[in-house]
């Protein structure tokens, strides 16, 4: 299978965990679009479900192909979250926002009974960190901001590049208004230390550590796809 292909498979063993009637969060990515292609067609059959989308980008999907849309104002309580990842480890936590969706990705999982991961295998570690964690962060003290992130990461044995993500000439901005900086620590070996620290810092909206959120994450390979748990 090629890399797609090993999306749609993670997205249609994803698919048979969603049961009539359940209220549903939507991930953002690649690959849990390819999850809304085969919503898509289950709602064209008939499945009732109502969906929460994590980005404007899955809405417009959602909206294009015919799968219900509510806002999480409207459900605030969801049975399952769908959604994809940037790295899994083996004790299911994430690194979440590679396309800048993390803060609603987080808001849509933490509303949700259950969250589960899919993904090809690539994506599985030992260790998160290589892919570059996305912090979301206010634009205003910028600066300042940044360089808090900095003092923590050297405080706990972390280096590497924070850059501020760009769009062209102009930084990235996500949905919610704010900036991203990502930064390329390689390694991290305490990801509930840094999560935690991170959240302590005024300037930070959220961070793309997720953990103790997902119970069970679909990973696709060349001969088909498996499940983690904890």
């Amino acid at each position: 299978m090629d890399a797609r292909q090993m999306k749609i498979k993670a997205a249609e063993v994803a698919l048979s965990y969603v049961e009539d009637g359940m209220r549903l969060g939507i991930g953002t990515g690649s690959t849990a679009e390819e999850f809304v292609r085969l919503l898509a067609e289950k709602t064209a059959e008939g499945m009732n479900i109502e969906g929460v989308p994590t980005s404007e980008r899955t809405a417009r999907l959602c909206l294009e192909l015919g799968v219900p849309l509510k806002s999480l104002d409207e459900l605030p309580e969801l049975d399952l979250t769908i959604d994809g990842a940037d790295e899994v480890d083996h004790q299911l936590r994430l690194v979440k926002g590679g396309g800048g969706a993390l803060l609603r990705e987080k808001i849509v999982a933490a509303a949700s009974r259950r969250m589960i991961v899919i993904a090809d295998e690539s994506k599985v570690v030992d260790c998160l960190g290589a892919f570059p964690l996305p912090i979301e962060v206010n634009p205003f003290g910028l600066t300042s901001t940044r360089m808090a992130i900095e003092k923590l990461a050297a405080s706990m044995g972390l280096s590497g590049e924070i850059e501020l993500r760009n769009n062209g000439r102009e930084p990235f901005m996500t949905d919610g208004g704010h900036f991203i900086l990502d930064a390329s620590f390689s390694r991290i070996p305490d990801a509930e230390a840094l999560a935690n620290s991170l959240n302590a810092i005024p300037g930070v909206v959220e961070h793309g550590l997720f953990i103790n959120l997902a119970s069970l994450a679909v990973i696709a390979g060349p001969a088909g796809a498996k499940t983690l748990t904890k």
